[in-house]
């Protein structure tokens, strides 16, 4: 069992809005507590609601958490402006550390496929926020690509490899990925948004390293703009 700190992480990129408390990382951490919901796009509510009832739950104070964990983006602009104003809050009013973690990180954390590694998320206006990983033998999922923006049509025409695809694009766009990749795509329709527990695992890592944001700096990962360009770099290589 890992002696870090605990990490209160959550993302508000999509409709479903994920809570979690963890301690360490992949290898070696657990998930102290965990919720999710689906309370439209703006979390307004019961974002706040939910971290105090975590944090009862597992009997726990605010005072008890060493550093928290936001979902950056990108997902909707309104979700992930209430997830920062949020976190920036809790930062500032209880002295605790910030890390941002790419809520497409996130989703393709939970991917293990030996495959090209693609996450989908809808970005609305017909398009996909999209990123390419590969998964590194270890059990490490690592990006190949930039994060970027493009329609989904767009997106299959870049793939010219077997591809495992994640993220709610996938059941928003399953007919364009079943037609134009056919047997070529694995569509996981059952990881569709960001796991709160994922980004508290992966900020474990800069949790150790001091990777933390600059609270007067801090901004979300939007993506969205009208040249974003998305290219496919060599697989990695093992070792």
């Amino acid at each position: 069992m890992t002696s870090a700190s605990a990490i209160l992480a959550f993302d508000t990129a999509t409709s479903n809005c994920s809570v979690a408390i963890t301690r360490g990382g992949f290898t070696d951490g657990q998930v102290l507590g965990a919720l999710s919901f689906d309370s439209g796009v703006t979390h307004s509510r019961r974002l706040l609601g939910s971290i105090d009832w975590l944090l009862q739950t597992v009997d726990m104070k605010i005072s008890d958490i060493g550093t928290l964990a936001l979902g950056t983006g990108p997902g909707s602009f309104t979700g992930l402006r209430i997830g920062m104003a949020t976190a920036k809050g809790f930062a500032h009013g209880q002295g605790l550390p910030l890390i941002g973690i790419s809520s497409l990180d996130a989703v393709a954390a939970s991917v293990h496929s030996e495959r090209l590694i693609c996450v989908a998320m809808d970005a609305r206006k017909k398009e996909v926020y999209c990123c390419f990983y590969r998964y590194r033998p270890g059990g490490e999922v690592v990006r190949c690509s930039e994060p970027a923006v493009m329609p989904p049509k767009a997106l299959a025409g870049l793939i010219n490899e077997p591809v495992t695809i994640a993220g709610d694009g996938v059941r928003v766009y399953n007919d364009v990925f079943s037609e134009l990749l056919g047997e070529k795509a694995e569509l996981l329709t059952r990881i569709s948004s960001p796991s709160a527990a994922n980004i508290g695992f992966l900020a474990s890592v800069e949790q150790a390293a001091g990777n933390y944001l600059d609270l007067d700096q801090a901004a979300p990962e939007y993506v969205r703009s009208s040249d974003a360009q998305l290219s496919l770099v060599s697989p990695l290589k093992s070792g």
